[in-house]
């Protein structure tokens, strides 16, 4: 279970002074991070508990964006998706079935997009980095995607889920005409509480501006 709160290249970022193991998890731990430094990928690991529900119960994450790991240690989905406005009342049942339906040798793929005013690949909230708040200008923006995977471990039945960081600035997006148009309609077209919980609700009409303008 490591956690950095430095900024770093991805692969220094492994050895950016990950977070002391627990007591006796001193082996378990060097595994983990190896992990993390083979694959440069942040992992989680998800276990089944008896009633069905999935816990968290291990990871290496050192580029996260706006969420603390040792926060969701020994937590089932439902605490984890509690920021998620409307996903536990809505997909909650549907998720466990899912995760519970994975078999091995199938990795399920999503991405999963947001915006930031920094480019740098550690959103720690302990970091504080500057938020997306008008005035903007385009080389301030920063599209932030995550590829992420879930896998079925056929032992112990658990999920490993991957996610691999990819930063591009506005500036780069707004090359393709395409994605200014899916951007720009998804930012007008976003419900109110998904922009607040992705930190775009101030800045959503300016950010609309930007992609209009030539």
């Amino acid at each position: 279970r490591q956690e950095s709160s430095d900024d770093a290249s991805p692969r220094a970022g492994r050895d950016a002074r990950p977070g002391p193991p627990e007591a006796g998890a001193t082996q378990g731990s060097e595994k983990l991070l190896a992990l993390g430094r083979a694959w440069e990928s942040d992992f989680l690991l998800l276990a089944p508990g008896g009633d069905g529900e999935f816990r968290l119960v291990a990871g290496v994450v050192c580029f996260p964006s706006s969420w603390r790991v040792t926060e969701k240690i020994g937590r089932g989905l439902e605490f984890i998706h509690g920021p998620v406005p409307s996903l536990n009342p809505t997909l909650g049942p549907a998720v466990r079935q899912f995760l519970a339906r994975l078999r091995p040798g199938v990795a399920w793929l999503r991405s999963n997009w947001g915006m930031s005013r920094s480019p740098e690949l550690n959103h720690h909230p302990d970091r504080h980095l500057p938020r997306l708040t008008p005035p903007l200008a385009p080389d301030e923006v920063w599209i932030r995607i995550e590829n992420q995977a879930l896998v079925a471990l056929p032992a112990s039945r658990g999920i490993l889920f991957g996610i691999r960081l990819e930063v591009h600035s506005l500036t780069e997006l707004k090359q393709d005409a395409a994605a200014t148009q899916g951007l720009r309609r998804a930012l007008q077209t976003m419900p109110e509480d998904i922009a607040v919980y992705k930190g775009l609700s101030a800045a959503r009409a300016e950010l609309v501006r930007l992609l209009e303008a030539e």
